[in-house]
């Protein structure tokens, strides 16, 4: 049964805001979030027959075809939710929220194009059955709620790499091997690089062929529906080693949990009396409906098509308590099919679906990301860089002054040979900080050795 079919059933109600007593139906929003709609690629593999210049507003753009598709489903929202969402627009009543690209900024407004167009009094052209609303935007560096993978988190990235490493991995990859070879020859690219697939290269040469694929453009030769079939697994391989596969809680705590626990915050909020929101959108990326799902571990291990909708849906039962359900449109023709958390049911209770998704919810963000040590060690590495500067034209004990690459061979220690430049054990900001009072960083660092303890051949030295 849909959740469209029950909203009319008595023995259970959408729950809605403002309610007239305790007793009587009365509605909480319901929260999809959507992949935007049909774009153009976002880059090209090296072989590529088509440049960005054929594509008419360039690469990554919202398509006519991905404006109808948003302005379809926002006509079907309309249409599952026109019991409890009003007959016109209202600010208090609606928050739609989009990544910073121009194809999710677009999606979202071709959606609210079919979900509240102009009605009555609201109409101010009668040649144009539209009105502006709002979209609300956070920079990319600053979205921890819809970007996935976010910015600036290092351990993600290590978790990136040991994933790659991982035998898990590994054993999901190696029956790709082969294909991966023959396709290295026809992309351009090194198997090296194909092989890495959080490097996106491989997922991104299979989204260019289907983008002109759907808008009829010339395929290589090479690009079969075998092919095809194959790289499509493959950029769903990526997807799932992007947030599963290898420590996905860790993955969803860093990532997907951030959006689980905005959607777990906004359900409590809209039960309280004094909400008066009915609906929150999200206009977001595949990636985020893939970081969503694996972590709450109802992926099904596919590419989220365009215009693809994850619903979470509140229910008050007829005890008083409230039930939380899901759904996933990623078929316009079919209905929206239930999702179940594991450890519940379909219909799952909101406090135990809470506890449920509680482990990838996590209090310190930026402390399980490992930014407050990259913080403060950038900080500190700064200032002995400073101090490092101001030091070395009125000191040798640091050995190596400003940069070694310019050291000339008459400045040369002993026990380096002629073609050597000498080198401290510590980093030149180190070695800096070590010249400070030891009664200000007793014990933080190790005295210097003399620079003729270690050399390198100028081959080895880095230039900054």
């Amino acid at each position: 049964m849909s959740a469209c079919q029950k909203l009319g059933q008595r023995n259970k109600r959408l729950f809605f805001p403002n309610p007239p007593s305790r007793n009587a139906s009365v509605p909480l929003p319901p929260q999809p979030i959507f992949r935007h709609g049909d774009r153009t690629p976002v880059e090209n593999f090296p072989t590529a027959l088509h440049k960005e210049s054929d594509w008419p507003q360039g690469f990554g753009q919202l398509t006519k075809i991905g404006m109808q598709q948003q302005y379809e489903l926002g006509r079907y929202v309309r249409k599952r939710y026109s019991n409890f969402l009003s007959a016109t627009y209202n600010r208090q009543e609606i928050f739609i929220q989009s990544t910073d690209y121009d194809r999710t900024i677009m999606s979202a407004q071709a959606h609210l194009a079919g979900l509240f167009p102009p009605k009555g009094s609201q109409i101010w052209n009668p040649q144009i059955l539209w009105q502006p609303i709002p979209v609300h935007i956070l920079p990319e560096s600053q979205d921890q709620i819809l970007h996935f993978p976010t910015s600036d988190c290092p351990r993600f990235d290590e978790l990136q790499n040991e994933t790659q490493a991982s035998r898990a991995f590994q054993n999901r990859l190696q029956p790709y091997m082969g294909f991966l070879k023959t396709m290295a020859a026809h992309t351009g690219y090194n198997v090296e690089t194909l092989k890495a697939l959080h490097k996106f290269k491989t997922w991104n040469i299979y989204d260019t062929l289907l983008c002109e694929s759907i808008h009829n453009y010339t395929l290589p030769e090479w690009a079969s529906q075998e092919v095809m079939g194959k790289m499509e697994k493959l950029a769903a391989l990526s997807l799932q080693s992007l947030f599963g596969i290898y420590k996905t809680k860790e993955k969803s705590q860093l990532q997907g949990g951030l959006l689980v626990n905005a959607i777990l915050k906004d359900i409590k909020q809209a039960i309280k009396p004094s909400n008066k929101r009915k609906i929150r959108i999200y206009s977001a990326h595949d990636t985020t409906i893939g970081a969503l799902q694996m972590a709450l571990n109802i992926f099904n291990g596919k590419l989220p098509p365009y215009r693809a909708c994850q619903f979470f849906e509140l229910y008050q039962e007829n005890n008083g308590h409230y039930s939380v359900e899901m759904f996933y449109r990623n078929d316009t023709l079919a209905d929206p099919y239930p999702l179940r958390l594991p450890g519940c049911t379909s219909s799952c209770p909101l406090e135990k679906f809470a506890a449920l998704v509680s482990p990838v919810i996590v209090k310190d963000w930026s402390k399980e990301c490992g930014k407050s040590q990259v913080r403060n060690f950038v900080g500190l590495r700064n200032w002995g860089m400073l101090l490092y500067v101001l030091r070395c034209p009125v000191s040798s004990r640091l050995g190596v002054c400003r940069s070694p690459c310019l050291q000339a061979p008459e400045q040369q220690l002993a026990g380096c040979p002629p073609s050597s430049f000498p080198v401290q054990t510590l980093s030149a900001p180190a070695a800096a900080l070590s010249l400070l009072s030891p009664q200000i960083f007793p014990g933080l660092f190790l005295p210097v050795l003399p620079p003729s303890t270690h050399c390198l051949k100028p081959s080895q030295v880095v230039c900054s």
